[in-house]
């Protein structure tokens, strides 16, 4: 199989996320049905599924034997070296709650490796993206992360998920640590794609969560790294294509926003 170039993988990932956000639209204007997945507080609207819908046939169109990680639904594996990463609608609790914070995020990586990805705001009309090498851009324009040098200059931003129990109360003794440090603040937007897009653009200097799927986080990771930001594991460590605990930062802070994070021993 031949491989793919960027550019082409990064302008589907790209129309992919307009396509869903063009159903957002439709939804949260004329309304929407509204159910709870099993035994949890995460929302699930028929937004949701069709926005997945339409971006895996935008995908199918073009790569149809590529493999695609969803949220919603299971897809059957191929032998293809490229998986794309799909949340089609993220920030479901605000999006059937009339917040309009919510997002749609497409990644594609080539053997675990993030090469390009796309998240758009439809309320805002703010399509990010990034391919592997060649900068960060916001609606065309090139984006940075923030030049902050101390936790004292930083705007932070972090979620709860959906957690009731330790995760919950760990990331609220986390954000009592960050405000003794004397961050200049503590935000909780309720979309993770969006958070990571902040950070790329120089918006949030920092974030953190618990328990991120991969859907959450690929394509905004490839976004603040190409905009000159890190993104890492609570220790530091790579992150894999893998539910797991995210840290993204300016760089600069980064490695003082680890230390407050360092769970206890």
């Amino acid at each position: 199989m031949k491989k793919e170039s960027i550019d082409n993988l990064l302008e589907i990932a790209k129309r992919a996320a307009v396509s869903a956000g063009e159903i957002h639209a439709l939804y949260f204007e004329n309304g929407m049905e509204i159910g709870e997945k099993s035994g949890s507080n995460d929302l699930v609207t028929n937004a949701d599924f069709e926005a997945e819908n339409k971006i895996v046939s935008v995908i199918r169109e073009v790569f149809p034997s590529h493999n695609i990680l969803a949220e919603e639904e299971k897809y059957k594996e191929t032998d293809s070296r490229y998986t794309w990463i799909v949340d089609p609608l993220d920030g479901t609790n605000n999006f059937a709650s009339g917040i309009p914070i919510f997002c749609s995020s497409v990644a594609v990586a080539l053997h675990g490796e993030i090469v390009a990805g796309a998240i758009y705001d439809v309320t805002r009309n703010e399509l990010f993206y990034a391919g592997k090498n060649q900068g960060a851009f916001l609606n065309g324009k090139k984006i940075h992360v923030s030049q902050a040098e101390k936790l004292s200059e930083a705007i932070m931003a972090t979620g709860f998920f959906y957690d009731r129990g330790l995760n919950m109360r760990d990331t609220l003794r986390n954000i009592e640590k960050f405000f003794l440090a004397n961050v200049r603040g503590v935000r909780r937007l309720g979309a993770a794609a969006i958070d990571l897009a902040y950070v790329a653009s120089g918006r949030f200097t920092g974030f953190w969560e618990f328990s991120l799927h991969p859907w959450d986080f690929a394509a905004g990771k490839l976004i603040v790294e190409e905009a000159g930001g890190r993104v890492s594991g609570v220790y530091g460590e790579v992150l894999p294509i893998a539910t797991h605990f995210v840290v993204a930062s300016n760089n600069h802070i980064h490695e003082d926003v680890l230390a407050i994070l360092k769970p206890e021993v």
